[in-house]
Formats: C-alpha cells, structure tokens, sequence
C-alpha cells in the first residue's frame, strides 16, 4: 500500500479550538501541532468575535490544515465549539483549548480506545500544568455527588509518580481537551449554548452517557494546560457564570429528591455563605452577579436535555 493511500485509510481527526482575543496563545498551540504524528487532521480555530480577526497573523504562520471561521458574535465555549463542528469534515472531533500545548502522540493515543469499544464516546488525556510538567491537572473525573452538586478531577494537584496511569472510563470528561466520536455527537446531540461558559463539558458528558455511551480516560495520552496552577482571579463574571450555571447544570441533569435537597443546599449554605463574605468584603459588583445568576432561573426556561442530530456538515475548501 502506497503511503498515500495508508494516510486516507485512517480516520480524519478535527481539532477545534476557540480565539477570543489571544492570537498569540493560539498560535503557540498552532505551533506545537507540528510535532504531532498522527497522519490525517485539520484544524478549525474558532474567533469568537475577538477585537482583532486573527486570519491574517494565523495565515502568515503557514500552520498546516488550518481553517479560520470568524463569528460576527462571542458564541461562547459551548456555541464556538458547535459552530466549529459545523465546520468541521472529521469523523472524530478533537476539542482543545487554545493555552494547551500537544505532545507528539497525543491523536494516536486517544484514537486507539475507539477502535476497541464501539461504545466509548469521549476519550481525554492526563492533563498536567504547563508551567508545572509534573503536577496533574485531570486524570479523569470522581462521579457526581448528586445532593451536593460537587465532582473534582481525579489527581488534581498530585505529582504524577504514575499513580494514575490506569485507563478507564471515567465520570466526565474535561473541556481543555476530548476527543469526541461524530457518532457520538450525531446520537447524543451538539453542546447545550445556554451555558455559554462554565460547566458545559460537565453537562454534555451526561448527555452523551444518556445516549449510552462512556467516557474514557486514557492515561498514555498526555497534554499540558497553560492555566493556573492556583484557582485564579475571581471577577464578577465568573461569579455570575458559576453560580447560575451550576443551578443550571444540576436542574437539567438531577431530578426528585436529590435536586430538592440541593436545592436547600445550595441557597441555605453554599448562596448564603458566598453573599455573606462578598458583603463583608463589600465586593458589591460581585452582590450583583450573584443576584443576576439567581434571578435569570427565574426569567429563562430550562431546556432539557435533548439527542438533537448534528446538522448535516457542509464541506468547505
């Protein structure tokens, strides 16, 4: 078989990952896609309506594979990421966030699961900090307290001695970086866009485990992750975000008992105690955020979750 012909034979993977006004970090990870292995892939970078179209200094890197599509609005991490499936001509979509960095093998290492279990969905690698190559950021996913609405990543902040090198399935996936069937996306349906940010990797992850799929872990598989190894800056917009789509999350994916005592949980402890320290550091736009996340459960109708089939790809050139 002639070398062309064995690189058409493998599936075509589409990387997809989102720009809102980081041209630079998206070109480092542009850069570092070179020295991936894996035969067959393109790449889609998604502009979410950043102050500056970054085509142009993408265009000049001369990145191989790459398509730029532009959005005339900020679609978020949920929207940007189905926008950039429509685009996308791949039988598996790769979703990256744009601070990772890859490592030669990462596309062979999270192929090689699907080809064994028809019923894997998603596949994620280990994910260490980038600034610290040694300390884990993922190695999958605890399952979800279902009364508390907590779940944490599985060797978060461990140094990786190998003790998390078993592959398996695993609670939820993490957004930095999955590599998801079409197929999984065609039966389980796209990302829901109301989150816009925070919590929507968590919330599809159950979607496509409804649609009876897993997600897997795959611990041979390594990417590094540019993000803080510290929690990070709080700011009103996240506050907003995290609060209202945690109550959001839990409402579309609980139900019965376990969503009424989180309920009690949520806005006799965990509210309360946020409002009281936000009020004695007289963080008022932070007050504000607060109120705004509770008061749009109140103004907006929860879309339950849904196996929508992803529309049909247009082929671009």
């Amino acid at each position: 078989m002639a070398k062309g012909e064995r690189v058409a034979s493998v599936p075509l993977i589409s990387l997809i990952t989102i720009n809102y006004n980081q041209a630079a970090v998206t070109c480092e990870l542009l850069e570092s896609t070179r020295r991936l292995k894996y035969p067959r892939y393109e790449i889609i970078v998604v502009d979410n309506a950043s102050a500056e179209d970054p085509t142009e200094r993408i265009r000049q890197g001369n990145y191989p594979n790459v398509k730029v599509v532009v959005s005339p609005e900020n679609l978020g991490f949920s929207g940007g990421n189905n926008l950039g499936m429509q685009h996308a001509k791949g039988d598996y979509f790769f979703f990256l966030n744009n601070d990772t960095e890859v490592t030669p093998d990462l596309l062979d290492q999270l192929l090689a699961p699907f080809k064994n279990d028809p019923t894997i969905g998603i596949t994620c690698p280990k994910i260490r900090f980038y600034d610290h190559p040694t300390i884990i950021q993922y190695a999958g996913y605890y399952p979800l307290n279902r009364y508390t609405g907590r779940t944490w990543s599985i060797g978060l902040g461990e140094t990786d001695r190998g003790q998390h090198d078993q592959s398996g399935p695993t609670a939820f996936a993490h957004g930095a970086a999955m590599m998801v069937s079409r197929r999984a996306v065609e039966v389980g349906g796209a990302m829901d866009e109301s989150f816009f940010l925070y919590y929507e990797e968590l919330d599809w992850s159950m979607q496509i485990q409804r649609a009876g799929f897993q997600i897997y872990y795959q611990a041979s598989a390594l990417i590094y992750h540019k993000e803080s190894i510290s929690v990070g800056k709080t700011n009103p917009l996240k506050v907003y975000y995290h609060t209202r789509n945690r109550l959001l999350f839990m409402r579309r994916n609980v139900s019965g008992f376990p969503l009424f005592f989180f309920c009690v949980y949520y806005f006799s402890f965990a509210l309360t105690k946020a409002a009281f320290l936000y009020a004695i550091r007289r963080q008022k736009n932070y007050l504000i955020a607060l109120k705004n996340a509770v008061l749009w459960h109140f103004s907006n109708k929860i879309h339950q979750p849904a196996k929508d089939v992803l529309p049909r790809v247009v082929a671009t050139t």
